[in-house]
């Protein structure tokens, strides 16, 4: 019972686990059969033949979007890239016959530190032992069947990442480097030419010297044609009504909380009697009266200047007690407020080192003093510090046990209750500069304080300022008549116009779109958009998150795998324009055989570049430039290479001196350094491999 005690005390290791898992949501199941919730429909995707069914895939959304706060599409995107990839793995494992073991699970467990530092995961000599931590995950079967389920499903996830750690491990043995490839990479990093240029850039020849015509851009399309070739999209254009409170509402919402200040009769239909109604001036039940009339709840917490509404910061910090100001505005409410209560000095800012020992609450179990030589330590700096108080950062940096070390020891601002009693309570009764020595449960604290500010309770009555009904419905009229006008002449721009309307127009939607310029979380605008029925003109009336509404009219509908010349035709003819310059200047210059003669005649100078390697493709004063310093580097000393293309322009090249680095006696660390270099390469790029050599059926369209 004592390990169910422990599970009862604290959630930590529900955490813990949660905490190891590749994403926060548990893709349980995902290795055999799919959930047997899932209705008989089409599934939401067939990765080579294995269906994902749409119940179990629903399932991991909706957990993704409680636990993260996401939007339906964004929790729809995560769950989806996390169960391709999954799925992929798990299929490459299985046509391999990869599994994993107790040792390589092991292996993953050691690379948590929060269950490797556990004390009850740790055998006689306070190392971690699978054994202690498998008997730990018996007993929570027995005794906590929930968290042993909980476990079980991120045990599946550490079984497929350690699957995946054996097949990445498999791929990067067979992918080692000789010596010979070592010592090439040596010598691209280390070889060096001095080397001087002309360059004539593209950007000193005229565009107007040359026209592009549409076949040209045709050819050019049909050589790269998949750098070109559009997934579907959608464009529209759109007018937005926005609902907003008018003066008049404004007013009246001013009004409604002035009535709230001062005490007041009131008339009750019901006990036909007259009521007095406190007010905020006088009112004792604070909680209860903005409970009753505000719609932000009661705040207890006492806020510093700085805290307060920047506009009227300063009047309201410097209300007396019992004193109220308002109504007035902040952001998007009106406030009226009250002063409770003033506290000199009632946040606090200090510094700390922290001396802990073995025991300590919170303790690191590294470390293994004991009290005594924590105090005797926790004295010496004490003393030290005193002396030498500008200083009092880098010492704690050097010697704090406390998580603050990074930052020097500072705490930042706290205040009553959010340190231990005795901690603050030597804050709160010293002056600012004063270093002192506190014994905490947490061990031994010098303390420097270094700053403190006054902070004040306010009482707030909030109203939110929102349209009126008949504002709102004069918005909504609004809309009407501009849907209706647009739908039967036809003429969606020029009822705009006619109306001073601004037009908006939104380009290449794409299917799983839900965020659109001016109009975001509008998922239902791309659903109608990309639906069979909405023909190119069709108009459509949306009720916004935000308030208000927009009026919206699909102008084009680009099919999958269409090229959509319109959309590149400007970056093709910069490029063929380019090609052109480049074919220009080399006939133009052809004549010219050294630097001296090219320079003269295009009125450019002759550069130099100092101490060029391969490695580096950056040519000082050009930019990248790999193709030219590469051909520099096969040519002779002294002779000039012929005008070649780069990419800003047309360069003429002679290399002045080549230093070819001294030969090694072993280029193995050359050869390590490109083993590491493929390594990551590996990790990064070998699962967009698999997906790109995946057959996919993504049905997300049909259900989201």
């Amino acid at each position: 019972m004592a390990v169910l005690g422990q599970i009862r005390q604290r959630s930590f290791f529900l955490i813990i686990v949660i905490g190891m898992a590749l994403f926060a949501f548990v893709i349980s199941g995902v290795f055999g059969s799919n959930s047997s919730g899932s209705n008989p429909s089409d599934p939401i995707a067939i990765v080579n033949d294995e269906d994902i069914e749409v119940g179990f895939f629903r399932q991991l959304v909706e957990q993704t979007e409680r636990n993260y706060n996401l939007s339906t599409l964004q929790a729809v995107n995560s769950v989806w890239d996390q169960l391709l990839r999954v799925t992929i793995f798990k299929q490459e494992f299985d046509r391999l016959g990869i599994d994993a073991g107790k040792q390589q699970i092991e292996m993953i467990l050691l690379q948590n530190e929060a269950i490797v530092q556990d004390p009850r995961f740790q055998n006689e000599t306070g190392l971690f032992d699978f054994g202690i931590f498998t008997d730990f995950i018996n007993q929570l079967k027995l005794e906590n069947p929930q968290a042993y389920n909980s476990w079980r499903s991120q045990e599946e996830n550490i079984i497929g990442l350690a699957k995946e750690n054996i097949y990445f491990d498999l791929i990067k043995s067979s992918a080692g480097f000789t010596e010979t490839e070592g010592k090439d990479a040596y010598h691209l990093e280390n070889d060096k030419i001095n080397m001087k240029y002309v360059s004539v850039p593209f950007n000193d020849i005229p565009d107007s010297l040359f026209k592009i015509s549409d076949a040209e851009i045709r050819k050019y399309i049909n050589q790269n044609i998949d750098d070109y070739t559009k997934d579907a999209s959608r464009a529209i254009s759109y007018v937005k009504f926005d609902e907003q409170a008018s003066p008049e509402d404004e007013n009246k919402i001013r009004a409604d909380l002035e009535k709230l200040l001062e005490q007041r009769v009131e008339y009750n239909d019901v006990s036909k009697l007259t009521d007095t109604i406190e007010g905020l001036k006088t009112v004792k039940n604070i909680t209860e009266f903005v409970s009753r009339y505000s719609e932000s709840t009661f705040d207890s917490i006492y806020l510093q200047k700085g805290k307060l509404a920047n506009e009227y910061a300063d009047i309201l910090f410097d209300l007396s007690p019992g004193k109220v100001f308002g109504p007035y505005k902040d952001g998007n409410e009106f406030k009226i407020s009250r002063m409770l209560d003033r506290k000199d000095g009632g946040s606090i800012r200090a510094s700390h080192i922290l001396i802990t020992y073995q025991g300590a609450e919170r303790a690191n179990p590294e470390v293994t003093r004991t009290k005594e030589e924590a105090r005797t330590l926790a004295n010496q700096l004490y003393r030290k510090v005193r002396r030498d108080k500008e200083n009092f950062g880098l010492m704690a940096a050097s010697n704090s046990d406390g998580p603050s070390k990074s930052v020097q020891g500072d705490l930042g601002f706290f205040q009553e209750g959010t340190m231990t009693e005795k901690f603050f309570d030597f804050c709160n009764k010293s002056k600012v500069g004063e270093i002192g020595l506190v014994e905490t449960d947490f061990g031994f604290h010098i303390i420097n304080v270094t700053d403190k500010e006054d902070v004040v309770l306010l009482a707030n009555v909030s109203k939110q300022i929102v349209p009126s009904e008949s504002t709102s419905n004069i918005v909504f009229k609004q809309t009407t008549q501009f849907e209706i006008e647009a739908i039967n002449t036809k003429d969606f721009s020029g009822v705009a116009e006619k109306s001073n309307l601004t037009v908006r127009p939104v380009e290449n939607i794409s299917i799983l779109e839900e965020n659109l310029p001016g109009l975001p979380k509008q998922r239902n605008i791309v659903q109608w958009a990309f639906d069979e029925d909405t023909k190119v003109g069709s108009i459509r009336r949306f009720s916004l998150a935000t308030g208000g509404y927009a009026v919206v009219q699909l102008t084009k509908i680009t099919p999958e795998g269409e090229v959509d010349v319109e959309s590149f035709r400007t970056e093709i003819i910069a490029e063929l324009i380019k090609h052109k310059k480049a074919a220009y200047i080399q006939e133009k210059y052809a004549a010219n055989t050294t630097l001296e003669s090219l320079a003269k005649v295009t009125d450019r100078e002759v550069e130099t570049a100092s101490a060029v390697t391969q490695k580096n493709s950056v040519l000082a004063g050009s930019g990248t430039e790999p193709y030219v310093i590469g051909l520099a580097f096969s040519l002779d000393v002294n002779k000039p290479s012929t005008l070649v293309k780069g990419n800003y322009g047309v360069y003429m090249v002679e290399v002045t001196s080549k230093e070819v680095a001294p030969e090694l006696e072993s280029y193995t660390a050359y050869a390590n350094a490109l083993q590491v270099e493929e390594s990551l390469r590996i990790n990064n790029t070998i699962y967009e491999a698999l997906r790109s050599a995946s057959e996919i059926k993504d049905n997300r369209k049909i259900y989201y």
